[in-house]
């Protein structure tokens, strides 16, 4: 009699946003039939919400890929990987050698940074490629923070998380972390947080101009006029200085710059702000105050403040309050995450700076940021004909037709490249147009290692977790499939992938050697190498960051301690973050003072009719999860939040479908009458439009809801960060007969 194999129970790291939950997962027969918060988790401590529940049916979803895809006949049909990987050598370095590396576009999706092998390897493949075609998602998300950082400090990775457990006053723009879980600020259960941030006795202040679960919670709630952020912050700066409330403290010896700010926020004063912002020119002096009155106090801002047309702006400003206030680099303020990962501590002094604008798109003329170009600029740059048009792309974890503005257009130009090559596992609204398809496996057939989001940490931490269960025969790791991805464009295909990692180990420790300030200055690089363990090149690599990082560690280290190592709350580390070219915190930088005359341009500016933002759900993280049942449903829906003032000005009806058009066309999606939205507002979702022909997602496409940014045509961008404005833009909204 054949005995069924005992349950076991495995933990795994939630890849599934950007709070890094610790799963504790129940294995049956090579299959994950159970996830729940693990209450041993140095970090998360049992927490879990309702994405990390649904590990094991995201998991196994029966419309991933498990083999790869090559076109033929212009057909996609099931390949071996070594056929996928030789069609890819054979139509790629060709390419390259006859119309350049720029000819070749390399599109990084979010949940490049979920994984071990998206951190790994597209730095590699960039490296190698030369392409200055790069276009990620930042250009739809947090490119405008990465430039603020960028020019204030003088790193684009230099980003301070608000200290969310010991702050006495956090304020929260274009957030909704209740939801969403957090971003660009990592913390396990963000609710459980801001709870006890007023239990405390704090203040929780947060704009936005929706009601959201978020602004529940809060002591205060402004609903802003959507767009109006940076608006707002220049006069809360405004009032500062105007009554004298600015505190530097431990600040003072780092900053430049202070009193030529003053004099460019001079105009921004409460009474000239709060007509554009639909705030009480009282509440903007009242907030002020508090703010500098506060024991300590953190400003925060994100997705609803970031994706406008001052998006950059509004990133500066939330830093220059938290600088003139004394809350930048001090406990309960905004800090500076030190990962297990980061370079060992360097000693401080003037750096190379940030720059902007090295060179510009081909058709736009859009200059660069990070090295990346607007997203919202891709199908310009592949339908416009022209020497230094992109002829092929390669789409990482990448769907930007649902999550670039005007996907139709994006849609038509991908039809036309010459050579494309997706690695997803879905065949989804972009990777349709593959010639090649690489699927990675599930993710409990991986291991987990959170490069990014460690340095974005409310507490320093560091967890590793190997693949909780075997990789599944016919599969091939992901990492692997990065690696053989990068010799099959580079010219290097047939060469074993390990090489790879062994190049850049050798690489990177001929540097580290060379560094005074390295933990392994003056070693021999081949006997350090030799000291690195791991099973496999990526977790050699691992082992090698862990060494060369500021906390002594290994992986072996990591190993014995699976529910993580607790590193520390987080601590003042100025001025060694510092990279300016004068060592100090840059406070007005040149390309931010160039734009202050647009943002003066704002306060006689107001939208005619409506405008439309986004909004998150928590059991979904853009387009990612609508194919897992249990999140596709409920309060997860794909509606237009109209106001009820609104509705009945317009005839709209509960329930019944409306037309939103807007610059770039037109969609259509159920209306849901909500007084959540202030009146003027209408909010729909992102992520959604499920519904072109040719993908492999059944029940997304059971439930395809309406892709928002086909309202857009990618016009719309903030300047300095290239960021398409996917909030505060004007929508008319017409009511439809139902269908019969």
């Amino acid at each position: 009699m054949s005995r069924t194999p005992a349950a076991r129970t495995a933990l795994r790291i939630c890849p599934l946003c950007e709070a890094t939950c610790g799963l504790s997962l129940t294995v049956e027969d090579g299959r994950v039939t159970g996830a729940r918060g693990d209450r041993h988790d140095i970090f998360s401590r049992g927490f879990i919400c309702p994405k990390g529940a649904s590990f094991g049916e995201l998991d196994a979803d029966p419309d991933r890929l498990r083999a790869p895809l090559v076109r033929s006949g212009g057909q996609l049909r099931e390949a071996s990987w070594a056929e996928a990987f030789d069609a890819i050598a054979a139509r790629l370095p060709p390419l390259v050698a006859e119309h350049g590396p720029d000819s070749v576009a390399v599109v990084l999706g979010n949940p490049n940074v979920h994984t071990m092998a998206g951190a790994l390897y597209p730095p590699v493949l960039l490296s190698l490629l030369r392409t200055r075609s790069l276009f990620t998602a930042s250009t739809l998300d947090q490119m405008p923070k990465h430039v603020s950082s960028g020019l204030l400090f003088g790193s684009a990775t230099a980003i301070p998380v608000p200290d969310l457990d010991r702050t006495a006053h956090l304020l929260l723009l274009g957030a909704n972390p209740v939801e969403s879980n957090g971003s660009l600020c990592t913390a396990p259960d963000f609710p459980g947080r801001l709870k006890a941030l007023r239990k405390r006795g704090g203040t929780l202040t947060v704009v936005d101009p929706r009601r959201t679960r978020t602004a529940r919670l809060a002591t205060r709630h402004l609903p802003i006029r959507p767009g109006a952020d940076a608006l707002l912050l220049a006069s809360l700066a405004h009032v500062l200085f105007e009554e004298k409330l600015t505190g530097l403290g431990a600040l003072e010896e780092h900053v430049e710059g202070v009193d030529e700010l003053r004099e460019a926020l001079r105009d921004f004063t409460p009474e000239a702000v709060a007509p554009a912002c639909d705030i009480d020119a009282e509440d903007i002096r009242s907030l002020a105050r508090e703010l500098a009155a506060a024991p300590s106090a953190a400003v925060y801002g994100r997705i609803g403040s970031s994706t406008v047309e001052h998006g950059t702006l509004a990133s500066w400003l939330v830093d220059v309050l938290n600088v003139l206030t004394g809350n930048l680099d001090r406990p309960g303020g905004a800090l500076f995450p030190l990962a297990a990962t980061d370079r060992a501590p360097r000693p401080p002094g003037p750096g190379k700076g940030f720059a902007l604008g090295r060179w510009a798109s081909r058709v736009g003329g859009h200059p660069e940021a990070k090295s990346e170009l607007p997203m919202a600029a891709l199908a310009e740059e592949i339908d416009t004909p022209g020497a230094g048009r992109i002829r092929a792309v390669l789409a990482v974890a990448a769907n930007p037709v649902l999550s670039a503005p005007d996907g139709d257009r994006l849609d038509r130009a991908l039809a036309g490249v010459d050579f494309m090559v997706s690695v997803d596992p879905y065949l989804n609204e972009t990777s349709r147009h593959a010639h090649v398809v690489l699927p990675v496996p599930p993710p409990s057939q991986s291991p987990h290692f959170d490069f990014a989001f460690n340095a974005l940490a409310v507490h320093n931490q560091v967890r590793y977790t190997p693949a909780p269960v075997p990789l599944e025969p016919g599969l091939m790791d992901e990492c692997e499939i990065h690696a053989r991805l990068v010799l099959a464009v580079c010219g290097m295909h047939g060469q074993d992938p390990s090489a790879l990692d062994d190049t850049v180990i050798a690489t990177t420790l001929g540097k580290a050697v060379a560094d005074p300030s390295s933990p392994v200055h003056g070693q021999d690089p081949d006997a350090v190498a030799a000291r690195l363990t791991g099973r496999t090149g990526p977790e050699r690599r691992l082992d090698m960051m862990l060494r060369l990082g500021p906390y002594d560690l290994t992986l072996q280290r990591l190993l014995e301690r699976p529910h993580g190592i607790d590193l520390g709350p987080l601590k003042p580390r100025l001025p060694e973050v510092l990279r300016t070219r004068s060592g100090r915190i840059e406070l007005l930088p040149a390309p931010i003072a160039a734009d202050l005359p647009r943002l003066r341009r704002a306060l006689s500016e107001r939208p005619a009719g409506l405008v439309l933002v986004g909004r998150r759900h928590l059991r979904s993280n853009n387009s990612w999860l609508h194919n897992v049942p249990s999140l596709n449903g409920g309060s997860n829906r794909c509606t237009l939040h109209v106001h009820p003032a609104d509705a009945q000005r317009l005839g709209l009806r509960d329930g019944e479908p409306a037309r939103i058009a807007a610059d770039g066309g037109q969609v259509t999606a159920p209306v849901e009458i909500t007084d959540a939205v202030r009146p003027g507002v209408v909010s729909l979702p992102h992520g959604w439009g499920h519904d072109r022909p040719g993908t492999r997602m059944s029940v997304a496409a059971a439930h395809p809801g309406a892709n928002v940014n086909q309202l857009l045509d990618g016009s719309r961008l903030d300047p300095l960060s290239g960021t398409a404005v996917l909030n505060g833009f004007p929508v008319e909204i017409t009511p439809l007969a139902p269908s019969n």
